[in-house]
């Protein structure tokens, strides 16, 4: 018979970490015993806290048989968020003790590999220069990843494009910079001695393409679609220079931000043409939530990075 009771339902806030490390060691050893030594405890006393633990939230958790202990399918969705819980506690212990040793600020950014390639690292490090107490964490993501992460509060600021890809509402936008894409192509290709080209007269080759969500690729597929073509993806990669090497090895021809490809000199002996195309000209942007209700670290470094007022509003909604 089960003597597990209902859990209460506010069980969460009355279950401590020791109990839940405690937990998470059993699942990982397999084992209460060794469990117990890695916590330089009893084995009667980490026993008697996940008993504990199993009453309060009224399921039973883990499995116990002779070869040790495992975790229940309830113990299994535990487990996930336990691991989740100590990890985010361990990050905010470090954040805090880097305030202690000086830092003024912490910023997480995510932003997309046009955005990283071609224009951070240059502004990330005169910020750096003139702000070296603010820490900024970045992280390269999908556009559309980017987007996710500030509208679920991830990421305090988001640096990708916006035009190819649907975005949640609530989120404002401001400048940062342009690009434009560009087609790269072996330098012996029949295409290489052209001053420019449109997308549509790629489609007679292969295509060495980005992830299937990236924004390059999203405008690759309209414009294809647009032409009433498909494009014939040979195959896929997850970065530029590896984009590159393939071109230069004859697997087809490839779109990428033409000031990428001016930065990575020597990655094969490649050739870029750019598109004619309207779309292939586009606005790389700052997102966020709540511009004005950022940390000030935050609104410093978007302070920064924002180009000189030109003639748009200077904060506009997304769009």
């Amino acid at each position: 018979m089960n003597n597990m009771q209902n859990p209460d339902p506010s069980v969460a806030r009355r279950i401590d970490l020791t109990s839940l490390q405690l937990f998470v060691a059993v699942c990982e050893q397999g084992s209460i015993g060794k469990a117990a030594d890695r916590a330089y405890m009893a084995p009667s006393a980490v026993s008697k806290r996940l008993s504990d633990l199993e009453r309060m939230v009224g399921i039973p958790l883990l499995h116990r048989h002779a070869r040790g202990a495992g975790p229940t399918p309830a113990g299994q969705s535990l487990l996930h968020h336990a691991r989740s819980i100590l990890f985010s506690l361990d990050k905010m212990q470090g954040e805090l003790s880097e305030y202690a040793d000086g830092v003024r600020g912490h910023v997480r950014v995510h932003a997309n590999i046009s955005a990283i390639v071609q224009f951070l690292p240059e502004d990330l490090g005169t910020f750096n220069v003139r702000h070296e107490g603010i820490k900024i964490d970045l992280e390269e993501h999908l556009s559309t990843e980017v987007l996710r992460a500030v509208h679920e509060g991830a990421a305090d600021l988001g640096i990708c494009h916006t035009g190819t890809i649907g975005q949640p509402v609530d989120l404002q936008v401001r400048p940062y910079r342009q690009d434009q894409l560009a087609l790269v192509v072996p330098a012996q290709h029949p295409l290489a001695r052209e001053s420019s080209i449109t997308f549509a007269d790629s489609l007679e080759w292969d295509h060495v393409g980005l992830h299937a969500n990236s924004s390059i690729y999203l405008a690759m597929r309209a414009a294809a679609t647009a032409a009433g073509r498909s494009i014939r993806l040979r195959i896929r990669v997850t970065g530029l220079d590896a984009m590159c090497r393939m071109i230069h090895n004859g697997l087809g021809v490839g779109l990428m931000p033409r000031r990428a490809f001016d930065l990575m000199h020597g990655v094969g002996n490649l050739a870029c043409i750019p598109l004619a195309d309207d779309w292939a000209h586009r606005r790389i942007n700052l997102v966020a939530r709540d511009f004005s209700s950022l940390p000030v670290s935050a609104r410093l470094l978007v302070e920064h990075l924002e180009p000189p007022p030109p003639d748009h509003p200077f904060l506009q909604p997304a769009s």
